[in-house]
This record gives C-alpha cells, structure tokens and sequence, in this order.
C-alpha cells in the first residue's frame, strides 16, 4: 500500500524552470514589466509540454495587473486594450485548471480585475473548473463538447483533454477501490470499447477486469478505522451512581 496521499500540491520550483525564470522570481526583475515577454515566452513552453509553473504564472499575471493598471490610470486602457494580452490571461487559467485540486485557478483569479472576471473567456473557464471541482465530470464534457469555443479557448494548451482526464482518475484513485469501467468511461469521457480507455487506466496503474476497473489501495482510498475514546473523570462517575440511588 501506498503511504503516500495522491494529493500534491503544483511544486514551487519545477524542475524544468529555467534559470532565467529562477532569477527574474527570485529577483526585483520579477516587478519589471518590460520582463513579461520573458516569462510569456516561458508560458509558451507549458503549452506545449506537460510542464507547469504556478510561480512564474502568478508572476506574469501580476505584470498584466500592473501595466493593466498604469494604462487605466493614464486613460489609455480603455482605448487600448490590445496592450494588455488577454490571450496569455486565459492560457494561464487553462493551465491551472490541469492543476486541480490544488487551488492553483483561485490564487490566478485573485489577481484579476473585476472586469477581467466578468469576460465570456474567463466566465467560460470558470464554468468549467466549478464543474471539476464539484466532481460533475459527465457534465463538464457535456459543456466543453456543446459549443467549438471551449476547444478553441484550450487549443492552445496541447494534451489538455488528457490533463483534464488525470486530473479526474486523480480523484477517482483517492476515492474508489473500485469502480465499474462504464461509468468510469463516461466520467474520461472515453469509450470502452476502444485501447485508448484502457490503454489510458494502465497508464495510471488501474486494471479493467471483467468490466470492473481495480484501484490500488492508497492513503486516500483506504478504509481506515475509527477509534472512539471517552474520558470520563472518576468524580463524574459518583455524581451519576449518586443520581441512580435517589431514584
């Protein structure tokens, strides 16, 4: 059995951060704007891979508060809002989301103006990582299939329907022990009849077996008992045996 809960938190130095990125972080360059084509450059990067890194996200999103801020102060945002990318703003919430449970997407939306939240990209993303975190996975295919633009919003991010499907069987392997291939299908929204479903499952260390898909044993999964202890002092014990005489 596994010791260890499946639940990690988004490490905050990945091992594939540049060094670059390590120094404008660590530094007082992390405040310079004229850095965040560097770090949007290094996003570009995430997007490509498996690769993921918070710090350097959150970093450039407070770039993009800040020049968003300065610009508005000045007047010139409201005629000028190309600016400021919006598109780096959604990458970097599409990214988050492959970073569920953890409240990556949260600590992002944090730092966004009000005015940001209230665009149909960002409330569209939202959407899809309140269903996520409600566990609603059948529904939450059910939205990103429905309308072409969830596609395009995420297109950037290659293998994010597979993030996605980790992220889910994350969930399932904290909580089941076992789980009929049927529903867990439709949660992956893969087909059981294809190699890709079970293909994907092996991957992750699950077994399909007679249409009933085995989940090791973890921390998270595992039954564990519950000890009651009462303490109950001596002189509460009188009062009570003092009460029953008198009745």
């Amino acid at each position: 059995m596994n010791s260890e809960s499946l639940l990690k938190p988004s490490p905050l130095i990945p091992a594939s951060r540049p060094e670059i990125i390590q120094s404008l972080i660590d530094g007082v360059d992390r405040y310079n704007p004229d850095n965040v084509s560097i770090l949007e450059e290094y996003l570009g990067t995430q997007l490509q891979t498996e690769d993921y890194d918070l710090m350097a996200n959150l970093a450039i999103l407070k770039l993009l508060v800040f020049k968003r801020s300065i610009l508005a102060s000045i007047n010139q945002y409201q005629f000028n809002p190309h600016l400021v990318n919006e598109q780096v703003i959604n990458n970097i919430l599409v990214k988050s989301l492959t970073a569920i449970p953890n409240p990556d997407f949260n600590l992002c939306l944090y730092l966004l103006h009000e005015n940001a939240l209230a665009e149909e990209n960002v409330t569209k993303l939202i959407e899809l990582q309140q269903l996520l975190e409600e566990c609603k996975y059948q529904e939450f295919w059910k939205v990103y299939e429905s309308d072409e633009s969830y596609k395009e919003l995420t297109s950037d991010a290659i293998g994010f329907e597979d993030a996605i499907r980790k992220v889910i069987l994350t969930s399932i392997t904290m909580t089941y022990q076992s789980i009929s291939a049927e529903l867990l299908s439709s949660y992956l929204n893969l087909n059981t009849d294809d190699e890709e479903f079970d293909s994907f499952i092996q991957s992750r260390g699950l077994v399909n077996k007679d249409g009933i898909v085995l989940v090791p044993t973890n921390y998270d999964n595992e039954a564990k008992p519950t000890v009651i202890r009462e303490n109950i002092k001596f002189e509460q014990l009188t009062k009570v045996i003092g009460y029953s005489n008198e009745l």
